[in-house]
């Protein structure tokens, strides 16, 4: 009964949200447009959709050729304004998934602004990142004040649009026709088995225009990484018989443990927080106490997410330190349509970037050439820079 209540404040948001788009594709309110590729990830529901992994996916893709900068709004720090990250730089000063980024990928600028024209104008313009070849907005998909060269829409496999309902009622930030905005949709998070039948049905609910990309990606294990000490630890190779401590600020946890649950035969104890949660003292003695009542052999696992927040905080116990990992995840194009998104990604920063010496590599591959180095080796945007 108290949810039916939100359905009305519901409607509300979606007549509020619905003109000021209107307003938008009107042109009263204008979006800028910049002479720099600007590729925008985002979604339309609230969190959980894989945003950080695939644009992490991107990065890979792209910095080894081109200069790149992430350009986040940094949600729930502590600070305001414009920031670069660097080395000093914490959670609190720029956001959890922007130093989780940082971290990974040392040699791109990453910033936070919350108001996204004034951090592009600070990277074109600013001393140390005016040589930057392109932007990658990180969740801007509701934000129209910039037109992105390439407008990314990913969605959750788990909670499709047509199923769900505008906020507070529902996770979605804007109506499921919205997605028109968008040059490729991708259906996340799907399970690696899925059917040749489940695609076709979610290219019928999703509603693809002709102009549109379809694609489908999933989420894979890395090797777990010690958060303290210790070396990386494979999944695969670790005791069936270890007793997990799941410790998991996140939307959506308990999918986590579903995923990480087939290679242990104990349940999983799983210690959920609020997505974005900044660990107290308390919170550390609560993990701590609940690892230690945990029988042995025992490891504590974490997102490479809560990492950023965790890492760092005063009080774990020596045990626990001892037996502390991060389980990083990648994301994995289906149906082998890998290639399809690098092309086209490839395709327009090299046609649009202001930097680029416009050298395509059009030689086969020699047969003693790795297959990987191949594809790596398919543009080079600048003459300062190997592929």
């Amino acid at each position: 009964m108290k949810d039916l209540l939100l359905i009305p404040i519901s409607w509300l948001y979606g007549l509020v949200v619905g003109i000021r788009n209107r307003l938008f594709d009107m042109g009263v309110l204008k979006s800028k447009s910049y002479d720099i590729p600007v590729i925008s990830v985002g979604n339309i529901t609230v969190g959980g959709t894989g945003k950080t992994p695939h644009v992490e996916y991107l990065i890979r893709l792209l910095h080894r050729q081109c200069k790149v900068a992430v350009l986040s709004r940094g949600y729930k720090r502590k600070s305001r304004g414009y920031r670069v990250a660097d080395q000093q730089s914490t959670a609190a000063d720029i956001g959890d998934e922007p130093l989780q980024m940082k971290r990974k990928y040392d040699d791109i600028v990453v910033a936070v602004c919350a108001d996204r024209r004034e951090g592009i104008e600070h990277l074109t313009a600013d001393k140390g990142t005016r040589d930057t070849d392109v932007i990658l907005l990180d969740d801007a998909y509701q934000h129209r004040w910039v037109k992105p060269g390439i407008n990314i829409l990913l969605v959750d496999y788990h909670r499709q649009l047509h199923a769900d309902h505008m906020l507070p009622y529902g996770r979605m930030r804007e109506r499921k026709e919205e997605s028109k905005r968008a040059d490729i949709i991708i259906i996340t998070k799907c399970p690696s088995a899925i059917k040749p039948m489940d695609f076709r049905l979610l290219r019928d609910s999703i509603g693809v225009y002709p102009y549109q990309t379809l694609l489908f990606t999933t989420m894979q294990y890395r090797a777990l990484r010690p958060m303290y000490c210790g070396e990386d630890v494979e999944l695969s190779s670790l005791d069936r018989d270890t007793h997990v401590l799941l410790i998991a600020g996140v939307a959506h946890p308990e999918r986590m443990a579903d995923d990480l649950q087939p290679h242990f035969s104990h349940p999983i104890t799983l210690k959920s927080y609020a997505d974005h949660h900044f660990f107290t003292a308390n919170d550390i003695a609560d993990i701590n106490a609940t690892f230690a009542a945990l029988p042995d052999p025992r490891i504590a696992i974490t997102t490479e997410k809560d990492s950023a927040r965790l890492f760092g905080q005063k009080g774990f116990e020596e045990d626990l330190r001892h037996h502390f990992f991060m389980a990083p995840i990648e994301v994995k194009f289906l149906q082998d349509e890998e290639e399809v998104f690098n092309e086209k990604i490839l395709s327009y920063v090299e046609k649009n970037s202001k930097n680029s010496i416009l050298v395509q590599h059009k030689n086969q591959p020699t047969q003693d050439q790795p297959k990987e180095e191949k594809k790596n080796n398919t543009i080079s945007f600048r003459s300062n820079m190997t592929p």
